[in-house]
């Protein structure tokens, strides 16, 4: 399960693939560390039909019977036919989430002794932009016991089988990943019936294993406590 993503890239370079008419996010960071709990910029289509980039929390709302005191959300959706996701399945709660790299957990790799590394996945070296194939809603309730209850704009995205590249270090999903302006334009507009043709795993020759992305050096290494 991806709970890590990276992207390095320009706002311009999102607004451009997407054909985003505006950015609502004030996003600037050059590279930028995405945990779940996190604010990550997403591009939608805003209430007047135009597309725009926005800041939304990674972690959809979870099953009710999976929710206690609080809600820490859920970062990858895979099964659709569920009753709990199937309200956002139509165009209105579509959105996709910009990404260079992500990480799956490599238990395979790990030290004696030390933390489960993680494996890195980009289209190629230079790390290209792409996208998740993503949901959004509005959403009240608690996140954090500390904070309490509180009004948020969240996202997640869609997972699928692994293709031959990600299986050897995770073999239960990956992504379902968006490469060009023609998917992106079919995910956040298309019926669902079109749209859900591209929950399917990228081509083995469309993804490498590659190292960690570099991090300023005021970054946040870890992630936040939930």
């Amino acid at each position: 399960m991806c709970n890590l993503y990276n992207v390095t890239t320009s706002r311009e370079a999102v607004l451009q693939f997407t054909k985003a008419f505006r950015d609502k996010a004030g996003w600037n960071e050059p590279s930028l560390d995405v945990y779940p709990g996190y604010q990550a910029p997403v591009v939608r289509v805003g209430e007047d039909g135009q597309r725009e980039i926005a800041r939304l929390t990674w972690g959809m709302p979870s099953p009710p019977a999976f929710v206690k005191n609080y809600d820490p959300g859920v970062t990858n959706i895979r099964n659709v036919s569920s009753p709990h996701w199937r309200r956002w399945l139509g165009p209105p709660s579509r959105c996709v989430v910009p990404f260079t790299s992500f990480a799956e957990p490599d238990p395979a790799s790990k030290v004696l002794g030390g933390r489960i590394p993680n494996a890195w996945f980009a289209r190629n070296e230079d790390r290209p932009l792409m996208f998740f194939a993503g949901f959004w809603t509005p959403w009240k309730g608690v996140r954090k016991v500390r904070d309490g209850e509180r009004e948020y704009e969240l996202f997640g995205f869609l997972t699928t089988s692994p293709n031959e590249v990600v299986s050897p270090i995770h073999q239960k999903a990956m992504p379902a990943i968006l490469t060009t302006p023609e998917e992106v334009d079919l995910w956040l507009t298309a019926p669902w019936e079109e749209a859900k043709l591209l929950q399917r795993p990228l081509p083995g020759n469309m993804l490498v294993i590659v190292e960690p992305p570099a991090k300023p050096t005021e970054q946040i290494e870890e992630p936040p406590l939930l």
